[in-house]
């Protein structure tokens, strides 16, 4: 099969909100019990302000979308739209990180590179705006691949906004050029 991968746009809106519902109620399932996944669904989603930004990605092998996810330059750590508190307010590249968001792969196409292209793709866009370091909320399914992935321990947090808690870790990553790291 080939990849391609290509900035999502608003006609794309049905496909990735069917693939975060999928990929929440799979992927989550040996990390949270129903009611924990019922809550992420509260909590989780798309912030359509990535796709207006033209921040956000979607990763297709032959035509079928296989993962999605972006940056973000706004304040706004995790969350759709549905989510309450959203913060639009644009970081300062010199002294705040930019934001990885809204990451998500069809549970048919995990283990095949999706996130981890996402996430070059996230960290390029964000280095070339001026941005030293990125941040992320994880959810605890996602944190091996970010810890692979370079990305290290901030916080550990709860979210029950959704009714029930579920578990979340923020997570960091210096995106410093080779050349510039001591």
């Amino acid at each position: 099969m080939t990849s391609s991968h290509r900035l999502a746009k608003r006609g794309d809106l049905a496909a990735i909100k069917a693939l975060m519902d999928l990929a929440i109620g799979e992927l989550q399932k040996p990390f949270l019990d129903a009611a924990q996944i019922a809550s992420s669904r509260a909590i989780m989603g798309l912030d359509t302000q990535l796709i207006d930004d033209g921040t956000y990605y979607v990763i297709e092998f032959d035509g079928v979308l296989a993962g999605c996810g972006g940056w973000s330059r706004r304040a706004t750590l995790y969350g759709g739209d549905h989510t309450a508190a959203r913060d639009a307010r644009l970081l300062d590249p010199a002294n705040e990180a930019a934001r990885v968001r809204a990451m998500y792969t069809h549970p048919d196409f995990t283990r095949r590179g999706v996130a981890r292209r996402i996430l070059a793709l996230c960290e390029d866009a964000a280095r070339t705006e001026g941005f030293a370091r990125v941040e992320l909320m994880s959810t605890m399914a996602g944190i091996p691949l970010y810890r692979i992935c370079g990305y290290a321990p901030i916080e550990e947090f709860s979210d029950a906004s959704g009714g029930e808690a579920v578990p979340l870790l923020r997570m960091g990553k210096s995106l410093c050029m080779p050349e510039e790291t001591p």
